[in-house]
């Protein structure tokens, strides 16, 4: 059986970016993590082992974002692979990182990556 679980806008203060202000100044981010498991035991035994435990995949993301990059889409990359590492049950992970107010030559409200299975 395939269930899903959504953790949504963790939203991070983080220091990414090409640009040497953005290692100084820092942005603002948004991590949203949609996992596809099978939660039937925890559902009928209301075991947290039994599933997914949010605050892990938030410490996750929060761990990894606090980590610098040049680009988001390195973060991505080792926030998916940690997750599924953590969770070696999940049958489908989708990780997007969503950059607000990217320093760009145009008005450009937010950039985002995502990787999925």
């Amino acid at each position: 059986m395939k269930h899903h679980i959504n953790i949504e806008g963790i939203n991070l203060y983080a220091y990414h970016g090409c640009l040497d202000e953005e290692a100084k100044i820092g942005g603002n981010y948004i991590v949203d993590v949609y996992l596809i498991t099978d939660f039937t035991e925890a559902a009928k035994t209301d075991d947290l082992t039994k599933t997914i435990d949010y605050c892990t995949v938030y410490e996750i993301a929060k761990a990894e974002m606090a980590i610098r990059s040049k680009l988001i889409e390195q973060v991505c990359e080792r926030i998916y692979t940690r997750i599924r590492k953590e969770f070696p049950a999940l049958i489908s992970a989708h990780v997007k990182i969503t950059k607000l107010v990217p320093p760009m030559n145009g008005d450009v409200d937010k950039v985002s990556v995502e990787i999925r299975d």
